[in-house]
């Protein structure tokens, strides 16, 4: 199996591709300028194609990949109807959801062969809305609105079109600020890490009575903690043994164990990274996590090792300006 490592610097309107080689080092590639500043990246489910969003302008850019190394060659573009703060597709690879943070809201944009094509509808009213989340059937769209601490759900339809769902949401608790998701391979726990409050809720997608459920929150950082909460990223690792989160302004990554089920969290350890880190990811063999520093300008590379899941750095490398996406690839 081969790896890619994309990195997104929007200061410097930069994505560096990298080749991860399974010793644990990271080979540049490619360093692709970018029209624009880019923020987040998605690869699409068939591995062809990089998707990333971009301002002032907004658009969300197609990149082709090539198969040996996964390099970049710019194929399509398409408008979007907000800033985009986050995307992601479905799992068919037939749309591509933006979500929107200044314009409170989810816009979902048709793909044709995996090029972007056009928006086939726009949900308002989501305030802070700061990503959009497929669940494992493909079936329902969670977002969180982070000024109004829900996560609303939408069903997918055949032709784009989101239709809430009943209940239209799920709540959290008051200040908590929802932001960005995860979802275990066993497709019955879904996971989200709260900005404001720097913690994490485990939510059963569907209890003995078919109804959503907070069955757990856990707060993600050290006790002798006192600044201000400011958590940003969540992964799972894709065998479900290790979940991560990370917080910008103690610059750490928490380290959390997951029972079998997939029902429990346990916090494992903090592992101090790169300043400020607002992105990272894990990759497809559930032995690596590389985390960007906004405020370094360098990601770093751990292992990750034992039943713990805790993090050896393994190097560190300097990228573009105030780096803040990274999404790797497995082909």
């Amino acid at each position: 199996m081969k790896q890619t490592v994309y990195t997104a610097s929007p200061e410097s309107q930069q994505i560096h591709v990298w080749s991860l080689n399974p010793e644990g080092s990271l080979t540049l590639v490619q360093v692709v300028d970018v029209p624009g500043q880019v923020q987040p990246m998605v690869v699409s489910p068939d591995k062809r194609y990089l998707y990333v969003g971009v301002r002032p302008e907004f658009r969300v850019l197609a990149y082709r990949i090539a198969p040996d190394n996964g390099a970049l060659t710019f194929a399509a573009e398409a408008p979007l109807p907000g800033s985009p703060t986050h995307i992601s597709t479905d799992h068919s690879g037939r749309f591509i959801f933006s979500a929107s943070y200044n314009a409170g809201s989810v816009g979902v944009v048709r793909l044709q062969e995996g090029l972007p094509v056009e928006t086939v509808d726009v949900v308002e009213g989501l305030e802070g809305c700061h990503s959009a989340n497929i669940s494992p059937d493909n079936r329902t769209l969670w977002v969180p609105a982070l000024k109004q601490d829900r996560i609303c759900l939408f069903s997918l339809s055949d032709d784009g079109k989101l239709v809430a769902q009943t209940p239209e949401d799920v709540k959290t608790v008051e200040g908590a600020g929802p932001r960005h998701m995860a979802f275990h391979p066993n497709h019955q726990y879904a996971y989200c890490v709260n900005e404001l409050n720097s913690s994490v809720d485990v939510w059963e997608l569907s209890n003995a009575h078919e109804q959503i459920e907070c069955i757990q929150t856990l707060d993600m950082m050290p006790a002798d903690f006192t600044d201000t909460r400011w958590a940003a990223d969540i992964h799972i690792t894709p065998d479900g043994r290790h979940l991560y989160t990370c917080d910008r302004t103690s610059s750490t990554i928490t380290i959390f164990s997951v029972s079998e089920d997939g029902s429990v969290l346990a916090v494992e350890g903090h592992q101090p990274t790169e300043t400020q880190p607002r992105g990272f990811n894990v990759d497809h063999s559930n032995q690596y996590l590389v985390a960007a520093g906004q405020k370094s300008h360098h990601i770093a590379l751990y292992e990750i090792q034992g039943k713990q899941g805790l993090l050896e750095e393994k190097g560190r490398y300097a990228v573009g300006q105030g780096p803040m996406w990274v999404v790797i690839n497995a082909y």
